[in-house]
């Protein structure tokens, strides 16, 4: 399949330092507003103090890194996750103070995981997820009393407190593997959009060639006369049998062969643009299978329709989208892949099939999607072709397909004996003039 994905790699995802910073402002406010309504509004007795202490740290922290480096600034991995250990640390000392797993704010140790799992590798969130962990397990056996009336002192049952540690490592674990994958399935689909983009721009960069040569044969053409007229005079001069006029034939039939060659060119630039500008239905599949035909796997072309056959300008989407179909049929086919090509005065329809293992039932609905690599490649390494994936390239085909006006749908042969993907166009949107991006 194509390398794009190896250009997004997922230790290149980095928080920003504004990120944080405004986070744990947030959280300052919070405490602090927590600790004074309880002191002034409830008038329970609170360590003040010490409590107003631990606040300091984090807001003299959140000052530091704000001075010490631009809001922009992004961290790496391992200092992101540090900082957010540090939140755990001054978390578990607030509430060492304020009555442990006993205080209802006992579940913000959820806060620096959950961040973690949306952010950063997975094994910077396992290794915070065992600290906040035991962070929560020290504070069930070590803590001062939760503050309370004046006069009074609150003691809950131990089994309230080891459900109250049940339910928070529980939930760092739940919170922080559903927020992972949420968020990987976010990162995958910008990475193969990019990846989609960076493949249309090549093809762009491609069909751009045909306007360069136009414009070259433009400007070669007044050289190109020169030198014919010159090939001319020195002919008239050079009598038969004189040792220049084999040369100077052979110089006025490669400038004839050269102005062919730039009319071809030129006329790229119109719109009809010749054979090289839009194809046929057969022209276009011999175009893309052509390439596949010797790997070992015999490669069917079936037209199917009444004349007139379609025609389509050329297009990079739909050339890319068919092409990496056929080159997927061809990679886990066994023996056969059968090309089918079916018109009408309304639709076009092209049916690729292959007589390999087929798609596996269990993830059959989920085709299309990024980076899903379902399929195993068995006879295609024994090709010397590169086996697995069905992936990010059938995502790409399918979105740029899609933007050429087809309607894709995948399943298997009767009995499972092989994989079948239709592509269905409007007549109408298969022959109209589309341009480079579909």
């Amino acid at each position: 399949m194509i390398p794009v994905a190896a250009g997004f790699p997922y230790r290149d995802a980095r928080l920003r330092l504004d990120t944080l910073t405004r986070l744990r402002w947030l959280t300052i406010f919070g405490q602090g507003g927590a600790i004074l309504f309880v002191a002034f509004v409830l008038k329970f007795p609170t360590p003040m103090t010490e409590a107003a202490g631990v606040i300091f740290f984090a807001a003299l922290l959140n000052v530091g890194l704000t001075l010490a480096f631009p809001a922009n600034h992004r961290l790496e991995t391992r200092t992101s996750a540090l900082l957010l250990a540090l939140d755990v640390v001054q978390l578990s000392a607030l509430l060492f103070l304020t009555g442990g797993l006993q205080n209802p704010f006992s579940l913000l140790f959820l806060a620096p995981v959950l961040i973690s799992a949306a952010a950063l590798p997975p094994r910077m969130t396992v290794t915070l997820g065992v600290f906040s962990a035991a962070m929560t397990s020290a504070l069930a056996f070590f803590h001062r009393p939760l503050p309370w009336f004046d006069g009074q002192s609150l003691e809950l049952p131990i089994l309230y407190t080891a459900g109250v540690w049940v339910s928070i490592v529980l939930g760092l674990a739940f919170i922080g593997v559903y927020a992972w994958r949420v968020a990987e399935e976010g990162r995958q689909m910008a990475d193969a959009l990019a990846a989609t983009e960076l493949v249309l721009a090549r093809e762009q960069h491609l069909t751009a060639l045909d306007g360069l040569a136009a414009a070259a044969a433009h400007q070669l053409g007044t050289p190109l006369a020169t030198i014919a007229v010159v090939a001319r005079e020195m002919d008239r001069q050079a009598p038969p049998g004189h040792p220049l006029a084999e040369d100077i034939a052979l110089l006025k039939q490669e400038a004839a062969r050269c102005r062919d060659i730039l009319g071809k060119l030129t006329s790229l630039a119109d719109d009809r643009g010749g054979p090289l500008g839009e194809h046929t239905l057969s022209e276009l599949l011999e175009e893309l299978v052509a390439p596949h035909r010797h790997f070992g796997v015999e490669i069917k072309v079936i037209m199917d329709g009444a004349a007139p056959e379609p025609k389509a300008a050329r297009n990079p989407g739909m050339i890319y989208g068919v092409g990496n179909l056929i080159e997927n049929a061809v990679d886990f086919a066994g023996a056969v892949v059968t090309v089918r090509a079916r018109w009408s005065a309304q639709d076009v329809t092209l049916t690729i099939t292959d007589d390999g293992p087929g798609f596996p039932p269990d993830v059959l609905a989920r085709l299309g999607e990024p980076y899903l690599t379902a399929r195993r490649a068995k006879a295609a390494e024994t090709r010397g072709r590169a086996g697995g994936g069905l992936g990010l390239g059938l995502f790409i085909a399918k979105t740029l397909l899609e933007r050429a006006g087809a309607t894709l749908a995948w399943g298997n042969e009767a009995g499972g004996a092989g994989a079948r993907i239709a592509l269905v166009w409007r007549r109408r949107d298969f022959e109209r003039v589309l341009g480079p991006a579909g």
